[in-house]
């Protein structure tokens, strides 16, 4: 499943199945494909997770509430163009590669973070400092929007058949990492920093470290290879015309699917690796560092389980697999909010709790999709309408549950999430089994 040169450069580790069959893991292929996603997303936590302390130096610092509502407005706003990036980016994978496609968005990423890390101060420039905000946040949602269709595309189809959820679960496994190194850096912030130089610099650090791993990436993607899937299909993909109505029109059922289930993968993601934390601290008045913390042990939990979840769907299923993460979800969420607040103790049960269901769709996330749609249409497919359901529900999260929260009725929002899970529950229901097949 990989070409001559990729498998020349990038074998890494000799694995042995349940049925005691060797298989050679290209251990720093996966790390390749995934890296990207690992930068997109450190730059995007960050922002979420540090958006508590330059909101008042991009917005007008009289009004801390409406300062957070600018801050996570434009969180939101930005998610809106994650749909053009995934259909431009997309389409540019379909047709050029992904290897292409995706150093490309890392560029994009990288140069986003670096303009935040730069960003004047309202103080000093006034309405100019959010509208640049606005513009590096742009760039960066059109590239997450290329990059999580790209390297799912890229990981499925480098994957043999039979182990597809294992190669799929590096995904989740970078973007945890990545998430991780967000959050430890928010603990450390907290710790050594008081609120003052938070505030006036600190906040920009992250940033600057986001510009830094962009080309730490670019350098690790320079030798991948292009798959054998997209090889054999770039003549199909160019040929064809309208391909985003043909997703429609060919594959309604299919775009409905990945419509159900993302509407509660993504509400889980920007749940708990963004909405609860500034909901945690500012609105039920938890410890700031008691939060980093948590959330840092319940993200080290989720990566753990990726590759476990990953050989689990190889060997039973997807179907059963999310059938469960989608009807525990309903059942616990609810419960679990009233534990927010102070105390770590109770912060890291929602964090634990919350992540190790997600993890159940995360580790699969690639595989689900990219079995979803044929090869000269995968990447658009699932750049167009993952990043347009990720754009309505998960780009506002963090505003919705601020705004309830401001007026006390955040425990609304988590209602608002056990309908989205019931949703993908039947959404599940209509999925055909995929464990093994062979990508069309």
């Amino acid at each position: 499943m990989t070409t001559g040169k990729e498998h020349h450069l990038l074998h890494d580790l000799d694995v042995v199945d349940h049925e005691g069959v060797k298989h050679k893991l290209p251990l720093r292929t996966l790390i390749a494909a995934s890296v990207g996603n690992a930068v997109e997303w450190y730059d995007w936590t960050v922002y979420a997770t540090f958006s508590i302390y330059f909101a008042t130096q991009i917005f007008p610092a009289e009004n801390e509430a409406a300062a957070l509502l600018g801050t996570f407005a434009t969180y939101a706003l930005a998610f809106f163009f994650r749909p053009l990036g995934g259909f431009i980016l997309g389409r540019y994978a379909d047709r050029r590669g992904r290897k292409q496609a995706m150093m490309l968005t890392i560029l994009l990423m990288a140069g986003g973070s670096l303009l935040i890390a730069i960003l004047p101060t309202f103080s000093a420039v006034g309405w100019l400092a959010p509208i640049l905000l606005l513009l590096a946040r742009i760039g960066q949602g059109m590239s997450l929007g290329g990059e999580v269709s790209n390297a799912s595309a890229y990981l499925a189809e480098i994957a043999p058949p039979e182990r597809r959820g294992r190669y799929s679960a590096f995904f989740y496994i970078s973007t945890g990492s990545s998430v991780l190194i967000a959050s430890l850096l928010g603990t450390w912030f907290a710790k050594t920093l008081s609120a003052d130089q938070l505030d006036s610099w600190g906040w920009r650090i992250p940033f600057v470290i986001g510009a830094a791993l962009g080309l730490v990436g670019l350098w690790l993607r320079r030798d991948m290879a292009e798959t054998e899937q997209f090889e054999e299909n770039k003549e199909i993909a160019a040929n064809t015309k309208s391909p985003l109505m043909m997703t429609l029109r060919e594959h309604p059922k299919q775009v409905m699917q990945i419509i159900g289930f993302t509407l509660l993968s993504t509400l889980c993601y920007y749940t708990f690796f963004s909405a609860v934390t500034p909901y945690a601290v500012k609105v039920k008045g938890a410890d700031a560092g008691d939060v980093f913390w948590a959330l840092s042990i319940a993200t080290m939990v989720f990566i753990a389980a990726q590759y476990p979840f990953g050989w689990l769907s190889d060997r039973i299923g997807r179907k059963p697999q999310l059938l469960f993460w989608s009807a525990a979800t309903a059942v616990v969420i609810v419960p679990l909010s009233t534990l927010i607040g102070p105390g770590f103790g109770n912060m890291l049960v929602v964090f634990t709790v919350g992540l190790f269901l997600y993890s159940m769709l995360s580790s699969i996330a690639p595989a689900i999709m990219s079995e979803l749609f044929p090869t000269h249409l995968r990447g658009l497919g699932i750049g167009a309408w993952y990043n347009l359901t990720v754009a309505v529900f998960g780009g506002t999260a963090p505003l919705v549950i601020q705004f309830l929260g401001d007026r006390g009725q955040g425990h609304l929002f988590f209602w608002y999430v056990a309908i989205g899970a019931v949703i993908a529950f039947i959404t599940v229901l209509t999925l055909t089994e995929s464990k093994g097949k062979v990508l069309d």
